[in-house]
């Protein structure tokens, strides 16, 4: 066989840039070798038709199904997160104080710029901010002890004056002030002044935070995660779609499953949209040029990235961009923010003049394709021939990106404890009755501890050096709340127990609001892992799509660390020289 030479001997550069091919045949057998003539003709597409059908998301529900109702969503006014985690700022039993005072002194400032200061006194007279009792007293910490200090009877309790104001807005939105002191001294000439005042306070005390105006919650408490659900009707029926299990603060249409099982109510308010516009290729950094003499980027290396036999993602990612990289066009497609889109036409035109109408892939492959992308999984329990008439819809929840995060206001850890056989709730964090972040263990070292008591035994040999102390059990933190095993018909659950407190006759109540004080609580046996978990409680700040500001609270679940051992024993004989 003939060495074939592929060395440029000409000296003029022009033949070499010209890259001649002086054997043909050769190059034409090659090809055909290597199977390149088995091919299709194929046209460059230049030109595409596209008509979408868009259905607004309409209904939602909090919660599970024989839970709350479900309600009409306007998907411009609030994104789900808030709508979904927005709870109540002042607990149903307890007190903010904080919202409290800056309630009082925005009433005053109010009025002040109102003309009507001289109410001032009397209304601060009427509503102002308690101090503690002796028994508020000690249970309060030092910092809210200091916070009442400085603000009790010197500023009006804007929650107590919201509560006396709330009654008289009228259905029709008017404001009625209230009949008696210290309203009924207010002159005629300054009651609509007044009532302008006491307007924008609701408003201002009702829109600083982002809370629900009633009680129902998407939060399951056994299991320390959010539940929803939301719907739109299209042409081929109503789409419920069920998030079962948001606790991390991200959704997005992985979030949720088609649940036939559910029926919200949404009314029919599809419509559709046709463009006519010319594909463009996909094009991104590195991929192989299409000029000979032009190279590629050289701050893309494909040939360094490294896969093992199992990494599919990766090998795919290789094979895409090195072999079939030119050969992808983008067809953009407009789609609202919480909408159910489906595209119902795409017709492409190519080169030769030809027409094609490109099918979905649920169409070729049937609706459980081997591979698809953006596709909704059905829940448990869902009908399947059902939730196969919505296989090719896209779902764009109306959701955030990035928002701002506090620090947590409330922090629980879940552990097991083997040696115990028992589970802990470890409180390290609650928000104080001033509304800021109370550190469990420093406010419990903080309190003065009740000295060990127990039945002392002197050893029974004479001059015996040691003595002996029986205890029933050995003490715990009061921030650590105990949860036991209880068998419910054929399941195990965790259910949260009281320790013994001082006084006599009292027991130990967890302070946060994720433990529920004051009520039974039932955690799923699964909630707790052996690895733990962690549920946090913190203040949210985000903007929507109109430009409107939101803040609410919101809770979080993630893993925990580990075991953990809280010492609690029974029976102890403890020796000591």
């Amino acid at each position: 066989m003939k060495q074939l030479d592929l060395v440029n001997q000409c000296p003029d550069m022009r033949d070499g840039l010209q890259a001649r091919v002086h054997d043909p045949l050769l190059l034409l057998a090659r090809q055909w070798q290597t199977g390149e003539f088995k091919a299709d003709d194929a046209g460059s597409p230049v030109g595409a038709y596209l008509s979408v059908e868009n259905t607004a998301v309409s209904r939602y529900r909090l919660g599970v199904v024989a839970t709350n109702p479900a309600r009409d969503y306007l998907k411009d006014k609030l994104p789900l997160e808030t709508l979904v985690e927005r709870e109540s700022i002042v607990p149903a039993a307890g007190k903010h104080l904080r919202t409290a005072v800056q309630s009082g002194q925005h009433f005053v400032r109010l009025l002040n710029g109102a003309g009507l200061a001289r109410y001032v006194p009397a209304l601060l007279n009427a509503f102002k901010l308690q101090p503690p009792t002796p028994t508020e007293r000690a249970s309060l910490d030092n910092d809210t002890l200091s916070y009442l200090g400085v603000m009790a009877t010197r500023v009006i309790d804007g929650i107590a004056l919201y509560n006396k104001l709330v009654p008289g807005r009228q259905s029709s939105g008017q404001i009625v002030l209230p009949t008696d002191a210290p309203f009924n001294t207010v002159v005629a000439a300054d009651q609509p002044a007044m009532i302008g005042v006491v307007s924008n306070l609701l408003t201002w005390h009702e829109t600083l935070f982002s809370q629900p105006s009633g009680n129902e919650s998407a939060w399951i408490k056994e299991r320390m995660e959010y539940t929803f659900a939301v719907s739109g009707a299209t042409t081929k029926g109503e789409l419920a779609l069920n998030a079962p299990e948001y606790h991390d603060g991200t959704l997005d249409w992985f979030s949720f499953d088609v649940d036939t099982t559910q029926t919200l109510g949404a009314g029919v308010q599809a419509a559709s949209t046709s463009s006519t516009f010319l594909p463009s290729p996909v094009t991104f950094r590195g991929m192989p040029s299409n000029r000979f003499w032009e190279l590629e980027d050289g701050s893309v290396n494909f040939a360094n990235i490294e896969a093992a036999p199992r990494d599919l993602a990766r090998a795919l990612l290789v094979t895409f961009a090195l072999e079939f990289g030119n050969d992808w066009f983008l067809v953009p497609v407009e789609t609202p923010v919480g909408s159910l889109s489906a595209i119902r036409a795409l017709v492409v035109t190519n080169t030769f003049g030809e027409k094609l109408l490109l099918r979905h892939t649920t169409a070729v492959d049937g609706a459980t394709p081997a591979w698809r992308m953006f596709g909704l999984s059905s829940s448990q329990g869902s009908d399947a021939a059902t939730a196969a008439k919505f296989t090719d819809v896209f779902f764009l929840p109306p959701v955030l990106g990035p928002n701002l995060e506090a620090d947590p206001v409330e922090d629980v850890l879940l552990l097991r404890d083997e040696m115990a056989s028992m589970a802990w709730a470890v409180e390290r964090t609650v928000e104080s009755p001033g509304g800021r972040r109370l550190d469990r263990y420093e406010n419990t070292v903080q309190k003065p501890q009740p000295a060990a008591t127990g039945a002392t035994a002197t050893g029974s040999q004479p001059g015996a050096l040691k003595r002996f102390v029986y205890r029933m059990g050995t003490s715990v933190p009061d921030y650590w709340i105990p949860f036991l095993p209880v068998q419910t018909g054929s399941a195990v659950q965790l259910r949260r127990g009281s320790l013994p407190g001082i006084q006599p006759g009292s027991m130990i109540q967890p302070l946060g609001r994720l433990l529920v004080p004051g009520q039974d609580l039932f955690l799923r046996d699964e909630e707790v892992p052996r690895e733990g978990a962690r549920v946090t409680r913190s203040y949210q700040h985000a903007r929507w799509s109109d430009g409107s500001t939101h803040v609410w609270v919101g809770r979080r679940k993630e893993p925990g660390r580990g075991e953990g051992s809280s010492g609690l024993r029974f029976d102890i004989l403890d020796s000591h020289s």
